[in-house]
């Protein structure tokens, strides 16, 4: 019992000192104030659909609301092979205005008997390909924004002189429980993100908001190399560019750029998104990154395993709670800066409530990220072999 708590409490000082770095590099992230009035980037926002029916109206009108000079972007919305009327929307609402919409139905590209591997980073890969900008933005179909995003991330990446710009992203719960815990949950994986980009120690995004270079896409040959899983366009290809262009990798703190996305409204379709987004962990050439889900993983683990030999002896149970209760103290300042940010302060009342159900979905997404399956726009896809796309 001495050894295990004797290495559990190193695993958590060590754990606290990596948290503690987060929240101050978060802290030290500079807002940005742009300066720049007219952009000067012909930019093309490629954004990937399949079976979006329900959001794509809301989507383009958020494109349309976009205060960017018209003769300087185009939408490449690529329909990836949807079975249901998302194709025809789009048609219809093209058809109607003059947003500069470019129609790509992966259909009739590729046929629709071809047998393609990892559909999003194709269906995005297509799009560049028929794209003029030379800026890439990408986004999902089941997102928001408001219409200073793409002004206000363009004139970032140009001010800096980017190869890649990582931006933030925002769940807007439903006020139940699984609603609450994806928000803080996704909350603090987006706080680690600004503060590892923000201090070059590792590559972490979302692909819900991005930019990079066409001209970076195309020396690290875009997707070559990571083409055998169906995720990873996002944190993957960020580490290809970051690996060629080091000092051009940067992340945008600014509230006006905050795309916002629903939070998934069953369990099942949580854990089908986490183990995805697992799957990719050992993928990640940054080994930065995988020593960090390591230690993360083994800390869930102890809290398991103390949790069960609590069952058995009450002097467990109470070893148990004051270490759950020092997670929560290392964690919460950290969080609760985020938030502010995210103007997500009214969830932190219930941050300690969701501390169990955090360590129990950390081991269950992990483990099934590396053995299980998942299924993702109605494909299912197993984790443990990578001819799966």
């Amino acid at each position: 019992m001495a050894f295990f708590l004797a290495i559990f409490l190193v695993l958590m000082i060590v754990y606290a000192w990596i948290i503690d770095g987060y929240r101050k590099a978060w802290n030290q992230i500079p807002l940005f104030r742009r300066t720049n009035s007219s952009p000067n980037s012909f930019v093309s926002v490629v954004i990937a659909l399949r079976n979006e029916s329900e959001n794509v109206f809301k989507l383009l009108d958020c494109l349309s609301a976009q205060r960017y000079p018209s003769h300087l972007v185009e939408f490449i919305l690529v329909d990836d092979f949807s079975t249901d009327d998302t194709a025809d929307k789009i048609i219809r609402y093209k058809n109607k205005t003059l947003l500069p919409i470019v129609f790509v139905s992966m259909k009739e590209e590729f046929g629709s008997d071809t047998i393609i591997q990892s559909h999003k980073k194709r269906a995005i890969e297509t799009g560049i390909k028929k794209s003029r900008g030379s800026i890439i933005v990408t986004t999902d179909a089941d997102c928001q924004f408001g219409p200073d995003w793409l002004p206000i991330l363009v004139a970032y990446f140009e001010e800096k002189n980017a190869a890649f710009v990582a931006a933030p992203v925002r769940i807007s719960p439903a006020m139940k429980f699984l609603g609450i815990f994806q928000a803080l949950d996704f909350m603090s994986l987006q706080g680690i993100t600004g503060a590892v980009v923000s201090t070059n120690k590792m590559t972490m995004c979302n692909g819900a908001n991005l930019a990079y270079s066409k001209e970076a896409f195309l020396e690290v040959k875009g997707f070559e190399g990571i083409d055998d899983i169906p995720s990873g366009d996002d944190m993957l290809l960020m580490y290809k560019i970051y690996q060629r262009y080091p000092d051009k990798v940067f992340y945008l703190k600014d509230e006006s750029v905050i795309v916002d996305t629903e939070s998934v409204n069953t369990w099942k379709g949580f854990f089908q998104q986490r183990i995805r987004w697992a799957s990719k962990a050992d993928r990640y050439d940054d080994k930065r990154i995988f020593k960090v889900l390591l230690l993360v993983y083994v800390v869930n683990a102890c809290f398991l395993a103390l949790g069960i030999a609590s069952l058995f002896k009450t002097t467990w149970l109470f070893f148990f709670l004051l270490l759950l209760l020092a997670k929560t103290l290392i964690e919460f300042p950290f969080v609760n800066a985020v938030s502010i940010f995210f103007r997500h302060q009214r969830l932190m009342k219930y941050f300690i409530l969701m501390q169990p159900v955090h360590i129990l979905y950390t081991i269950i997404a992990g483990w099934l990220g590396k053995f299980g399956s998942f299924e993702w726009k109605g494909r299912v896809i197993k984790t443990n072999t990578s001819k799966n796309g």
